[in-house]
């Protein structure tokens, strides 16, 4: 019933996992990670104790091969659960028991594990895994994404679509600092929760994306002028007032602006 990745990406240190189903919430069951250790999914008939418990035995730093096979020895209905886990390394690896409802399986390599069942077809996971190798270029949240997006347009669940999600762990990741939640994002009962994923991935990052330095506008000049004359025309005496409102504070770089937060005070100001 349900289609997900678990993925590393080494050059950020992150590990995560996108997941959808015909399934309401799915996000509150399927995935797990913590920041320095890996990532599991579980699914299937999920055994929901293999999220904690996995990420417990890859903190003591056994392998994904070893966290899968520890978990499945202690488990009397492995034969209906469905698991992926990425370690610390970026290992992956995945288990889908036989008794688990057609179509299943899964398939996993170096950074990845993906797996399925109850799914349209055996081209839905061969998709995925496809997405994610040839989105080696894109940002982590978004590659995920790709992959799950392949997944849902081969086919994805055969009973159709409700829910998905999409978390990451990066150390120090979460607002604020002192977490290590980088992205939590659910889209709980929806006709198209992978789409509606991405739109809310897009705001994610609106909100809470850095500036890029290359980017930045001096707010000065001819600029200042505009800005001083939007933020009075929407009742507000200085910029950072409006950005608390609007909840772009990440944005906010002294002397300087972003021009994403230019555009947005543009759209609301004209």
């Amino acid at each position: 019933m349900t289609f997900s990745i678990v993925a590393y990406d080494v050059e950020s240190a992150s590990w995560g996992v996108a997941v959808a189903s015909k399934f309401l919430a799915v996000g509150a069951v399927v995935p797990w990670g913590r920041a320095g250790a890996g990532a599991v999914a579980t699914q299937a008939s999920a055994n929901l104790s293999y999220g904690p418990d996995g990420l417990d035995l890859l903190s003591e730093g056994l392998s994904a091969d070893e966290v899968v096979e520890r978990l499945i020895a202690a488990d009397g209905g492995r034969d209906s659960r469905q698991v992926g886990v990425v370690d610390a390394a970026g290992r992956g690896a995945t288990y889908t028991g036989p008794e688990c409802m057609d179509w299943a399986g899964g398939l996993a390599g170096d950074g990845f594990a993906v797996q399925g069942n109850i799914l349209a077809g055996p081209g839905v996971v061969p998709a995925m895994a496809e997405a994610w190798r040839e989105g080696a270029d894109e940002p982590f949240d978004r590659r995920l994404l790709g992959a799950l997006a392949a997944g849902d347009q081969a086919g994805g669940d055969s009973r159709g679509r409700q829910s998905a999600a999409l978390r990451v762990w990066r150390a120090g990741a979460a607002y604020g600092g002192q977490l290590d939640i980088a992205i939590d994002l659910r889209s709980d009962d929806h006709r198209a929760p992978v789409e509606d994923l991405g739109r809310l991935l897009s705001l994610h990052n609106l909100y809470f994306g850095k500036p890029d330095p290359a980017t930045l506008l001096p707010l000065e000049g001819a600029l200042a002028e505009e800005v001083t004359a939007l933020l009075a025309r929407l009742g507000y005496s200085t910029l950072d007032a409006w950005a608390g409102t609007e909840n772009f504070e990440e944005r906010l770089v002294d002397g300087q602006l972003d021009p994403l937060v230019l555009e947005q005070l543009r759209a609301q100001g004209s």
